[in-house]
């Protein structure tokens, strides 16, 4: 079994399990992008290792893809050979890189465009490059992704705001958002199911659907099945955030997600209808 191979089995996320439906070729390219994401993130969050280092690790990997690893490792190798047969730009690379950067230390974000800079990067530029993986060829699967990748990586926001929060304080909810509904940082938890978190939570929950909304809009036909692992994606995470509403956004003391069986089922459903 390849590095990519045990990574993206050891992860066991969502993207892993819509990736199955793809063929075989695409499938084993997304395993190794999934990986090297999956890699970039874990050096960022690795809580043992001092931030100079995970920094530096992050930077040597950024240095690499622009200007060739000395020694590279299989992964590497994979990722650059995937780089040139899908012709997939660096800076897509390199933006996941940043991405990732920023999430090396607890950080605030003041309004949505500053949060959307970080959801580009962590999430749309992700969008990018699966897209041209899975051979998309109209123009608007740039939008498509996009817009899902908004859809998604909010949806995790707030799936994570306990987990974030016992993270080192992380909050990644734009802090004028806590402002104009009442909520401090400082009372965030203690007051979790006060009516002032309970409505920032359902904003930010409308907002998610809107880009699920405006992605769902603007899917291109020619590439509905090119999307599949995509629109897979998006049903299971919506499926998620409707479940989070449902609860009362108890996230505090839930991890909202679905069973195994639920996302075999949504997996034969476009399995059987593509």
């Amino acid at each position: 079994m390849s590095d990519a191979s045990e990574i993206t089995r050891r992860a066991k996320s969502n993207l892993a399990f819509a990736l199955r439906i793809l063929p075989r070729d695409r499938r084993d390219d997304m395993v190794v992008f999934y990986a090297f994401c999956r890699t970039m993130d874990d050096l960022a969050d690795d809580s043992i290792a001092p931030l100079a280092q995970r920094e530096q690790a992050l930077l040597s990997w950024r240095d690499g893809l622009l200007h060739g690893f000395a020694n590279p490792t299989e992964l590497q190798k994979q990722l650059i050979d995937l780089r040139e047969r899908r012709a997939i730009p660096n800076e897509l690379l390199t933006a996941i890189i940043d991405g990732c950067r920023m999430d090396l230390e607890p950080r605030r974000f003041a309004t949505w465009v500053d949060l959307d800079t970080y959801i580009w990067k962590v999430a749309g530029a992700v969008g990018l490059v699966s897209i041209r993986i899975f051979g998309c060829v109209d123009a608007n699967s740039e939008k498509y992704a996009v817009a899902l990748g908004r859809a998604l990586q909010l949806t995790n926001i707030l799936r994570d705001v306990g987990e974030d929060l016992a993270n080192g304080g992380r909050i990644y909810l734009p802090l004028e958002d806590l402002e104009r509904f009442g909520c401090t940082e400082e009372n965030l938890a203690k007051d979790s199911k006060s009516t002032a978190f309970l409505a920032l939570m359902d904003f930010e929950a409308r907002r998610a659907e809107s880009f699920y909304i405006e992605a769902e809009a603007i899917l291109p036909d020619r590439d509905r099945k090119a999307l599949l692992p995509a629109r897979i994606m998006a049903e299971i995470y919506r499926a998620v955030l409707a479940r989070m509403r449902y609860g009362g956004f108890d996230v505090f003391h839930i991890r909202y997600s679905l069973s195994r069986l639920q996302k075999i089922s949504i997996l034969l459903r476009y399995w059987i209808a593509r």
